[in-house]
C-alpha cells in the first residue's frame, strides 16, 4: 500500500483505476482516458494533485535564499500573488527539480514541488537554510491540491465554491495567486488550458471535490494528465530532465534568469559555459508521420547529426497523431525528419517546435 491523498477514498467510490505513482496510490483513469482528455480540452476537468510537495518559506532572508537556489530570478516577483516557474539546480547545472514559486509577501514565498523528489528537495532546502538564519522551511503535508482545468473551469469553480470567489479571482492573470482564508487559488496548471489550482486543507478537499462534481466538473486521472501536459509541451521531471541534464538541454533556457550578471545562483557557471560554447543536445518536438505510437526511450536516428532518444511519447487525442519530446543532437533543425525505431521498424517523424496544442487548438503548421 502506498501513500494516499485525502481524496483516495473518493477516487475509489468513483470507480477509479488506482495505480502506484512514485509511491502514491493515485487514479489512472475513471473509465476512459481519452474521454477525460477531451473533457479538459472542451469543458472542464479536475485532478487530485495533493501528492505534490507544498513548502512555505518564511523569514526575512527568503528572497536572498531563493536568489541563490533558483535558476530563474525571483527579483522579478515584485507584487504579492505573482508566480514563477523555475528549476532548482545542483552544482553541475543538473535539474534537482522543477517547481513553481509564489510570492505572497517579503517574508512568505510558497513552493509547489514534485512528489517523487520530496525527500531530496527538502534535504537541499534544509541544508542551505541552515547557512542562513532568516529562513524557515515549512513543509505542508496538511494541505491538498485540486487542479480544475479547461475552458469552462473558472465558471464551474464559482458555481461549486461560491460566487464570492469571483471578486478576488475573476481578474487574476495567468501565473498569479491569491490567499483567501484557508483557500489558496492560483492560475497555474499543467494542461495548457485556463483554470485554477486550489490549495486547501486536506480535510476540506473531499467536500470541495464533491461540490465540483455536482457543478459538472469531471474527475481526471494521471493518464489524461500526461497526454494533456505532453500536448502542451510541458516537461515531466525524471523523463524530460533530471540531475544529468541542464535547463539549456531540456528546452528550459527561458527559465534561466541571466540578469543581473552578478547573481551567482547554484549551477550558473556550468550554464554560462554551455551558453557560450553551445549545448551538445536539445529538446525538440516530434510528430509521427507514419502509423504507430511514439514511446519513451525509443531511439531517434537523425541522419548525419547522429542519434537521440524520446523522453516522453504518446498518442495525442487532440491531434489524432503520435507526438513526443526527444533529446537530439543540437544541430538537428526544426522541420527536418528523423527516423524512430518502433518495434523493429524505422518510422518517419517530423521535428517541430513545441507546444503541440494550446487552449485546445493545434500549434502545428
Amino acid at each position: 500500500m502506498g501513500q494516499r491523498t485525502p481524496l483516495y477514498d473518493t477516487h475509489v467510490r468513483m470507480g477509479a483505476k488506482i495505480v502506484d505513482f512514485g509511491g502514491w496510490d493515485m487514479p489512472l483513469h475513471y473509465g476512459s482516458q481519452v474521454d477525460e482528455h477531451h473533457r479538459v480540452r472542451q469543458d472542464a476537468g479536475m485532478f487530485d494533485v495533493s501528492h505534490m510537495n507544498v513548502v512555505d518559506l518564511r523569514g526575512p532572508d527568503v528572497r536572498p535564499f531563493l536568489r541563490l537556489l533558483m535558476a530563474n530570478n525571483v527579483d522579478r516577483l515584485k507584487s504579492p500573488g505573482r508566480a514563477m516557474y523555475t528549476c532548482m539546480l545542483n552544482a553541475r547545472g543538473g535539474v534537482i527539480d522543477d517547481l513553481i514559486v509564489y510570492f505572497m509577501g517579503e517574508q512568505w514565498f510558497r513552493l509547489v514541488m514534485n512528489a517523487a523528489t520530496r525527500d531530496k528537495d527538502l534535504a537541499w532546502l534544509d541544508a542551505t537554510a541552515r547557512q542562513m538564519q532568516g529562513v524557515s522551511v515549512q513543509p505542508r503535508p496538511d494541505l491538498g491540491i485540486i487542479a480544475v482545468q479547461g475552458p469552462n473551469a473558472r465558471e464551474k469553480v464559482y458555481h461549486a465554491l461560491g460566487e464570492g470567489l469571483r471578486e478576488s479571482t475573476g481578474k487574476l492573470k495567468p501565473f498569479h495567486a491569491v490567499s483567501i482564508g484557508e483557500l489558496f487559488v492560483a492560475t497555474t496548471g499543467y494542461t495548457g488550458e485556463d483554470g485554477f489550482e486550489l490549495i486547501l486543507p486536506g480535510k476540506s478537499a473531499p467536500f470541495a471535490w464533491q461540490g465540483l462534481t455536482e457543478a459538472g466538473v469531471a474527475p481526471i486521472g494521471l493518464g489524461a494528465r500526461d497526454t494533456l501536459r505532453l500536448e502542451a509541451g510541458m516537461n515531466l521531471y525524471g523523463h524530460d530532465m533530471d540531475e544529468t541534464t541542464t535547463p539549456l538541454e531540456s528546452g528550459l533556457a527561458w527559465t534561466v534568469g541571466w540578469e543581473p550578471a552578478d547573481r551567482n545562483f547554484v549551477g550558473r557557471d556550468v550554464l554560462e559555459r554551455q551558453r557560450a560554447g553551445g549545448v551538445p543536445r536539445r529538446l525538440v518536438g516530434l510528430v509521427l508521420e507514419d502509423k504507430g505510437v511514439l514511446r519513451d526511450h525509443q531511439k531517434a536516428i537523425c541522419g548525419t547529426a547522429g542519434e537521440g532518444e524520446i523522453t516522453s511519447g504518446s498518442f495525442s487525442p487532440t491531434l489524432g497523431k503520435s507526438i513526443a519530446l526527444a533529446r537530439v543532437p543540437a544541430e538537428v533543425s526544426d522541420g527536418s525528419r528523423c527516423e524512430v525505431e518502433v518495434r523493429g521498424k524505422r518510422l518517419v517523424a517530423r521535428v517541430v517546435k513545441f507546444p503541440f496544442v494550446r487552449n485546445g487548438k493545434s500549434c502545428l503548421d
